[in-house]
């Protein structure tokens, strides 16, 4: 049966509409007609026709018109498009699709083999918005040019500040603490062995595949699921949900880092003594004790620690974690600064922030290779640097020690916290993403290796001053290391005031530059899911949702916050995060499928991934997450802050704020598959196929998918 679908005279936008000509097997000859394209090239939302007709098919397999009253076309899952066009007469064939066995393709034509041509006659011009590429499957893509009005979202004012970003969030503050004590903890040089192996194989792949995504679809981690898996939605708001947990402790870390900045301006660190105001009987410097005739006993504390629990914190007033007890007013000062930092570090969006990490990723650097000059001078660095490189073998027998390698290499890249997604978003549709992946990767596997001479330098110099031989028993876990170790380290310097100056400063900006990349996570995904309301208040939501996780804060800052910050940190992230890149992993490799992402990367760079990305993606790298997730379940105990072991309702309250992220992906699967029409295997089917397209790959319309009764 021969249909109607739109006349030659019509009116209509050339932009909005291409010539197919329909070659069917039957006896009936079938002539070139014009139809409209379902999909308006980089316009994802709806399109205007100056008709108002728009083909669908009935109940009845019939093509009837679908109408609006303004004329606006119905929302379909449409098609993408690529970047340059073709030479003016040239003709394009799209590789041939075969029908189903259904007696229709969805616009009431019969069975047979659908060949649509496109012509360049009824193109745009050369000032047109789109173009046309040819990915490396043969297939022809769209994409709206760079500049093009149609891509209204903002974009990296240069290459260099998406880059400086990336590095930013990536390096962090656990790059110089928590890589250089497992290093040492898990076998030294040996360590490296399994640290190296997670990189190349889990790490570097999860990173580049985040960029990809992000790139390509220029969608936040909530929109982006439309494009990829929509029945993986709830992935998005779940990682929204954790950046509101990771930031509510991260930022009082850094909190602590601008109190210690403020006490730094003083003639004398207050930490290099026992002052009477905050320091009791168990006070002693072990440094001095022998000039004073005094012996260090298994009670005494030194002023660094007593400084950091008894004054800064004022741990000893709290019982545990069943105890917080009141803020801390001075706390709660200084996170309130760092929370203005982030405000208007943020609230213009990457045209900010790209602007504050020329200060916030360069300055760590340049106060690391002064601190890295100054500790390999010091006496004893010798002793420090040899136990964090000497390869302890049998180490690599635990299993353990493979499971903090990928634990350090996962939170150190950070994929899964929808930073990567956010910040690539912002990028030109053909930036060589890959070699951004790689650089930062690399930049940031080197700036653990460098803090660790750094951490281990200054730790060697504390042994030698303590006449210690054993570098364990200087070195404390955890933010520890940060504010009692070095600080105790730095009041033995010269021009010790400067020293610890510059590297409190260090602290602060390794930990603002993670905290813009995870807040912006959050804002960038609700931006993109609600424009109207988020997307374009942008300021004014920044503001709300900074000032409720202010408030979500101040619970840290309270005399047993140290207690919470340790349960936030075990469990607000943790397997929560391993889980969501699981599926993400899963989600993109094997619904979206892997063709599908190496032809994304062709339409963008001109060369797509090899064989070594397709078998991590698809293989090794959910593997890699698996063994993260099931070996943190075994491993899992009772958590524990200066020798007090948490209580079992502690831990339990712990795994209810995971779960509280991690409920959201079923609960949203099962409320889209209730409220989705037709039976549950076509549930099923349109549930994990991608909504709308992305910026290059052509989507299977209504027209051209089959759907399964």
């Amino acid at each position: 049966m021969e249909s109607k679908i739109a006349n030659d005279d019509e009116k209509t936008d050339p932009e909005n509409w291409d010539r197919f000509e329909i070659e069917d097997q039957s006896p009936v000859k079938r002539s070139s007609r014009k139809t409209s394209l379902l999909s308006c090239p980089g316009n994802l939302e709806t399109h205007r026709q100056t008709k108002e007709t728009y083909p669908s098919r009935n109940d009845k397999g019939d093509v009837k018109t679908l109408l609006k009253e303004n004329g606006e076309a119905p929302k379909r899952r449409v098609s993408g498009y690529g970047l340059g066009p073709p030479s003016a007469g040239d003709t394009v064939k799209f590789p041939g699709r075969k029908r189903s066995s259904q007696g229709s393709n969805g616009m009431g034509i019969t069975r047979g083999r659908l060949e649509s041509t496109m012509t360049t006659d009824s193109l745009p011009n050369s000032s047109s918005t789109y173009g046309l590429v040819l990915a490396g499957n043969g297939d022809h893509r769209f994409v709206p040019k760079m500049g093009s009005s149609s891509l209204k979202r903002e974009q990296w004012g240069k290459k260099f500040e998406f880059l400086l970003s990336l590095i930013g969030f990536a390096v962090d503050l656990g790059n110089v603490w928590r890589f250089p004590y497992i290093c040492f903890k898990n076998g030294g040089g040996a360590f490296l062995i399994p640290y190296f192996l997670m990189v190349i194989f889990g790490g570097i792949p999860l990173f580049y595949l985040e960029v990809i995504l992000g790139q390509y679809h220029r969608s936040g981690c909530i929109s982006i699921w439309r494009k990829i898996c929509p029945i993986f939605k709830g992935v998005g708001f779940g990682i929204c949900l954790m950046a509101l947990y990771v930031s509510s402790y991260y930022n009082t870390v850094i909190a602590w880092a601008v109190y210690y900045l403020y006490s730094s301006f003083a003639s004398e660190l207050p930490w290099s003594r026992c002052d009477p105001a905050w320091a009791n009987e168990n006070c002693l410097d072990q440094i001095n004790a022998s000039a004073h005739n005094m012996s260090w006993s298994n009670s005494s504390e030194s002023p660094a620690h007593q400084f950091f629990e008894r004054h800064v914190l004022e741990l000893y007033k709290s019982s545990g974690i069943g105890d917080l007890g009141t803020p801390r007013w001075q706390i709660v000062a200084c996170l309130f600064i760092v929370y203005v930092i982030l405000y208007f570090c943020l609230w213009k969006g990457v045209r900010s922030s790209g602007k504050a990490v020329w200060v916030t990723a360069t300055l760590p650097y340049v106060v690391l290779f002064i601190l890295l000059i100054r500790g390999v001078t010091l006496p004893g660095a010798g002793l420090g640097i040899r136990y964090y490189l000497t390869p302890r073998w049998h180490y690599l027998a635990r299993p353990g020690v493979w499971l903090e390698a990928a634990t350090q290499v996962f939170f150190s890249l950070g994929p899964g916290f929808g930073t990567l997604i956010a910040l690539s978003s912002y990028n030109r549709f053909d930036n060589n993403c890959y070699r951004d992946a790689i650089i930062t990767s690399v930049i940031n596997c080197l700036t653990s290796f460098m803090a660790g001479f750094v951490v281990f330098s200054f730790m060697g110099y504390m042994a030698h001053l303590l006449h210690k031989t054993n570098i364990e028993e200087v070195t404390t876990p955890g933010v520890g290391l940060l504010f009692v170790v070095l600080g105790q380290a730095l009041t033995t310097f010269d021009g010790s005031v400067f020293f610890s100056i510059i590297f409190f400063l260090m602290i602060i900006t390794l930990g603002l530059d993670s905290s813009f990349g995870g807040l912006e996570a959050v804002i960038t995904g609700a931006a993109d899911e609600f424009p109207e309301k988020v997307g374009k208040n942008r300021e004014k939501f920044v503001l709300v949702f900074l000032s409720g996780s202010f408030l979500f804060a101040i619970s840290t800052t309270t005399q047993g916050g140290a207690y919470l910050v340790t349960l936030l940190e075990a469990y607000a992230a943790g397997s929560a995060i391993m889980t969501f890149v699981l599926l993400e992993a899963i989600s993109v490799s094997w619904f979206y499928g892997i063709d599908r992402l190496c032809g994304d990367v062709q339409a963008m760079l001109g060369f797509g991934p090899g064989i070594f990305w397709r078998i991590c993606w698809k293989y090794i790298s959910p593997i890699f997450l698996a063994f993260m997730i099931i070996m943190g379940f075994a491993t899992s105990s009772n958590l524990a802050y200066d020798g007090q072991v948490f209580p079992d309702w502690s831990t339990a309250v712990g795994w209810l704020i995971t779960l509280s992220s991690v409920i959201l992906v079923p609960v949203y699967a099962i409320y889209r598959y209730c409220f989705e029409t037709g039976s549950p295997r076509q549930r099923c089917f349109v549930l994990t196929k991608p909504e709308v397209g992305g910026q290059g790959l052509p989507r299977e319309s209504l027209a051209m998918t089959t759907v399964p009764e």
